[in-house]
């Protein structure tokens, strides 16, 4: 309750920023003081009920993750967990430091809660970040739930040797990371969906499976894949070894009136959730509970969360939803789940 009225005060004049001034702002104020930020938050937040579940050969704190791309750095690594996530997935991150795409390149579309980034990949580098997180560790604030990294190639890295990117990217945070996100499924970078076939996507996976040694790798997918592609998609994935996915990223597509803008880059949030949906139960359907799956997209109260959990997903992420419902929007759905899973 504390968390969701500060967040209804500060709202408008976050909101008055631009959303990637805003962003940064938020991020950069809890990694100075990431110790008290953690105090706070955990009492604002509140106790939550215990609901450790195994997604393959992981056990997240509960159902609710934070997505990729909210921290790609691990700059407030620890506040995630303090904030009532069950697992927390850092990046996407690269072998080398980028800055990314020209701003602007993040909207926001207030009235319909979502949001279209650009942003290509921008961050430190795989260095940097295995730095971080070391730290993280060596200071005693490590969280006490699984994080994972979403991992990606430099823009000037070809298709054809993405797969040393990727691989590039695994070495030095093994050992740290609790599992690898793959992402060949954002639209930000030139060419990167065209991984998504077949072919070069074995040949991918191979190689990320076999470099990360055991530690669990998932592939996150696009919602812009028809179901006969996502299928097969699925298939390759199940057959190279992913010991999960997540469904999905952002979409191209401009649903409504959320074109408006003239924006290019990934569309999520709110209206991204009937598109999510629809393919989230796509590759359900198709993964046949072979491998576990992860449902993002437009996910932004409780009942979107239990209506995914409900359909067969194992856990869900946020990233947009809570920048429009705000904090209290995982320790909320962490309620709720567990009040639902109580009822059965």
């Amino acid at each position: 309750m504390l968390l969701d009225i500060s967040w209804r005060l500060a709202r408008p004049a976050l909101f008055r920023l631009d959303a990637e001034e805003a962003h940064h702002g938020v991020i950069s104020a809890l990694a100075r003081h990431p110790a008290a930020a953690c105090a706070l938050a955990r009492q604002a937040v509140g106790p939550l009920p215990a609901a450790p579940v195994a997604l393959g050969p992981l056990t997240l704190g509960n159902r609710v993750g934070l997505a990729a791309g909210l921290d790609k750095d691990g700059l407030a690594l620890p506040v995630w967990e303090a904030l009532g996530f069950g697992a927390i997935e850092v990046g996407t991150v690269t072998p080398r430091p980028q800055p990314g795409n020209p701003a602007p390149r993040l909207h926001r579309l207030a009235a319909e809660g979502g949001l279209i980034n650009r942003m290509g990949f921008n961050n430190a580098g795989v260095q940097a970040l295995a730095a971080r997180l070391g730290g993280w560790r060596d200071a005693g604030l490590w969280p006490r739930v699984p994080v994972g990294a979403n991992i990606g190639r430099n823009k000037s890295t070809p298709n054809e040797a993405a797969a040393d990117d990727y691989v590039a990217c695994v070495g030095p945070l093994r050992g740290l990371v609790n599992w690898f996100t793959v992402n060949v499924s954002s639209p930000n970078t030139p060419a990167l969906r065209a991984l998504l076939a077949p072919g070069p996507l074995a040949r991918l996976l191979d190689a990320v499976v076999a470099a990360a040694g055991g530690v669990p790798v998932l592939l996150k997918l696009s919602p812009d894949l028809d179901d006969a592609a996502l299928a097969a998609v699925v298939e390759v994935a199940v057959q190279a070894g992913c010991a999960g996915l997540v469904a999905t990223n952002t979409t191209v597509s401009r649903p409504g009136d959320t074109g408006r803008l003239g924006a290019e880059g990934g569309l999520s949030g709110r209206p991204l959730w009937p598109l999510a949906r629809r393919r989230i139960l796509t590759v359900l359907e198709a993964t046949d509970g072979r491998v576990p799956v992860v449902g993002v997209g437009g996910v932004d109260s409780p009942g979107r969360a239990a209506e995914l959990i409900g359909m067969g997903c194992t856990a869900v992420q946020l990233y947009s939803g809570l920048i429009f419902e705000g904090p209290g929007l995982p320790g909320r759905i962490v309620r709720g789940l567990s009040l639902l899973e109580g009822r059965r």
